[in-house]
């Protein structure tokens, strides 16, 4: 018989520092999906609300330096709670993560200045196509055709919206457009690296946010320096103290706080669930974008997105083919009026 405390020890749930493990599970749920509701839609506000402010377009770069700094003061600060600052990635891979980071943050940032935002979450959802390409290219990976068969709708609900954005957008820029395809060709590069190299070398997550956002900084601050940049965002911010230095400390804050509850959500439920979530949490945010903010709409919109939902959902299911036919199969036989204990018993998802 083990001693009552041993038994009663349970693994850390931690949400915004407050430990949940002992809470019940439904609470859980709610606890952490409420959490990245309330941050990310917290974040897509104060992201679009700061590009709104006249004169802001030309310094998404020099917000992500803002966000990098943040998000490296976080990191060092949870390191040291939490984990430790050991680094166990060479240098040089760190770098190539870094750049990446770089390109894909700040393409995303400074697009926002040319693009509607619903159009820029809707090109942030089809992640899998550049992926999907990353994994054949860099890990020689192989995808199904129901992977092939999701990018192809991503990519069809993707032109569905550039072309209604084409149509009732008065100031359509086809720079918004090669930013936010470059964020995410760079973003399937880094899920790539990181993958193939924290299971080389066995780095953390937090390792991982630590040393790429601080090299990040470096990157960052050295383009906007020799671009120029800086000297005319240093006045424009001061001038605006508070709706850009404010904005963008909130913006960052609710970012880094965002990442950490949706890898809990993960953790704790499992990537399907925490997608759900997230996906409903993205829909929910181009709702409230027309809402809040004032741009045109049409009906293609809701076509084109829910072309995308379907492909993600398409991608999912090639992800959890095995426990989505087992609830399947046992959703049929229950409706035909039997009870299949065989399939109950074997798919964990079903508990």
């Amino acid at each position: 018989m083990l001693p009552r405390h041993v038994n009663d020890d349970v693994e850390p749930i931690h949400l915004l520092g407050f430990n949940i493990a002992r809470k019940p599970k439904w609470l859980q749920f709610v606890l952490l999906s409420g959490a990245i509701f309330v941050l990310y839609i917290g974040y897509g506000y104060m992201q679009e609300l700061i590009f709104k402010l006249p004169g802001m377009k030309p310094f998404g770069w020099t917000l992500t330096l803002i966000q990098f700094l943040i998000y490296s003061g976080c990191g060092y600060t949870e390191c040291l709670i939490w984990h430790n600052t050991r680094r166990m990635i060479p240098w040089r891979i760190y770098g190539v993560i870094a750049f990446f980071t770089v390109a894909t943050m700040g393409l995303s940032n400074a697009s926002v200045g040319y693009l509607n935002y619903p159009t820029q979450v809707i090109f942030k959802c089809c992640k899998l196509i550049p992926v999907l390409i990353g994994g054949i290219l860099i890990q020689g990976k192989r995808y199904g055709w129901i992977d092939c068969g999701a990018a192809a709708l991503m990519s069809l609900g993707i032109i569905m919206f550039t072309l209604a954005d084409n149509k009732v957008s008065p100031n359509f820029d086809s720079r918004g457009y090669i930013m936010i395809s470059g964020a995410l060709l760079a973003d399937a590069v880094i899920g790539n690296i990181q993958e193939k190299n924290m299971k080389k070398y066995g780095g953390s997550s937090n390792e991982v946010v630590l040393y790429s956002y601080g090299i990040g900084s470096v990157f960052i601050f050295t383009y906007v320096v020799f671009s120029g940049e800086i000297f005319s965002a240093i006045p424009f911010f001061f001038e605006n103290s508070w709706k850009t230095f404010g904005y963008a400390l909130i913006f960052s804050f609710l970012g880094y706080l965002g990442v950490n509850v949706v890898l809990t959500h993960i953790k704790v439920f499992g990537a399907l669930v925490a997608v759900t979530v997230t996906t409903l949490r993205k829909a929910l945010t181009i709702i409230l974008s027309f809402l809040l903010f004032s741009k045109p709409f049409t009906i293609e919109y809701l076509y084109a997105g829910s072309v995308v939902m379907l492909a993600i959902y398409l991608n999912l299911y090639s992800k959890n083919k095995t426990s989505w036919d087992n609830m399947a199969r046992r959703f049929m036989a229950r409706a035909m009026g039997y009870r299949d204990v065989s399939v109950t018993r074997k798919d964990p998802m079903l508990v």
